[in-house]
């Protein structure tokens, strides 16, 4: 028993020892395992941190950036309507003249009501008129059934008040005249028969060998008929006749214009105004510009009677 005792010290003797030995590298492993699982942990939760970061950011980075843009538009909508208000479409000219437009539509439809009515009334008076006109036709054809004192007519029956309208219509118009066809007049023939009358009559020779009346030479008519073929401008001309003389009286225009640079008395600067007050010696002598028209009467003394200040010599 007591050899077991001390064999079993020995052992545990022996494995205190050993533990001993690697309680180090054990700590240190121990203290690594630890350290990589607490990064984990750290490393995760900031990760996660982060990431609401990140979306905390991004939402309050897009509700600015999205005020700042609509306020820049807000401001860039006032700045183009003011734009187009004042120089594009100018609201008070545009209501001015809607208004304008608005009092003439007024009066062009007042007017137009007006000529309506006239034109209506027009239509009446001559609708009553060609009534009355037919209606008077009728009385004068009717003109027989007018009634008379002793027989009373088929418009005014003795058991009416008062007589009918055709029978008062009857009483104002005449009655149609029947007219008979004129009759044809036989009338004689009294023609004189000259050859009874003058039987020693000698007959008269033509006067002109051809035909009287506008008549032209054969000749003139076949070559009329036969000429060749004249074409009219518009068929000569090429289509871009127009085009090109525009171009031309461009170029012309574009040779012949007066330059700025340059005069007939002297080669002067660019932006010289007044080039003949600046060298009036090259003036002497020179004949004055002639003018297609007359001068002014009021002028043609000025030198003569009174001065340039206007005085009287």
């Amino acid at each position: 028993n007591m050899a077991t005792l001390e064999k079993l010290y020995k052992q545990v003797e022996n494995i205190k020892a050993i533990a001993e030995e690697n309680r180090q590298k054990e700590n240190e492993a121990a203290v690594r395992i630890q350290s990589w699982f607490r990064g984990c942990q750290v490393r995760a939760y900031l990760s996660h941190l982060h990431k609401n970061a990140t979306s905390i950011q991004k939402i309050w980075h897009g509700l600015t950036a999205r005020a700042l843009f609509r306020q820049r538009v807000k401001i860039q909508q006032r700045w183009r309507g003011y734009y187009v208000r004042k120089y594009v479409h100018d609201y008070y000219a545009r209501k001015r003249y809607l208004e304008g437009l608005t009092r003439k539509n007024k009066h062009i439809r007042r007017d137009l009501e007006e000529v309506a009515e006239l034109q209506w009334k027009e239509r009446e008076r001559i609708t009553l008129e060609k009534q009355e006109k037919e209606k008077n036709i009728q009385a004068q054809r009717l003109h027989f059934l007018l009634s008379t004192k002793q027989c009373l007519g088929v418009f005014n029956s003795p058991f009416r008040t008062e007589p009918d309208e055709t029978e008062l219509r009857l009483r104002k118009v005449r009655p149609l005249l029947v007219r008979s066809a004129p009759k044809e007049r036989k009338t004689p023939n009294i023609t004189p028969d000259l050859n009874n009358l003058m039987p020693n009559r000698e007959r008269l020779p033509p006067i002109h060998k051809k035909p009287q009346g506008p008549f032209r030479p054969a000749l003139e008519v076949q070559q009329q008929r036969h000429r060749p073929l004249e074409p009219s401008l518009h068929v000569i001309t090429s289509i871009t006749a127009l085009e090109e003389a525009r171009e031309e009286l461009k170029r012309q225009e574009w040779r012949t214009r007066l330059m700025h640079t340059s005069t007939p008395f002297e080669q002067v600067a660019f932006g010289t105004k007044h080039f003949r007050e600046e060298h009036k010696e090259y003036l002497k002598g020179k004949k004055p510009f002639k003018t297609v028209f007359t001068t002014c009467h009021v002028f043609d003394k000025f030198g003569r009677l009174y001065s340039s200040a206007g005085n009287i010599v």
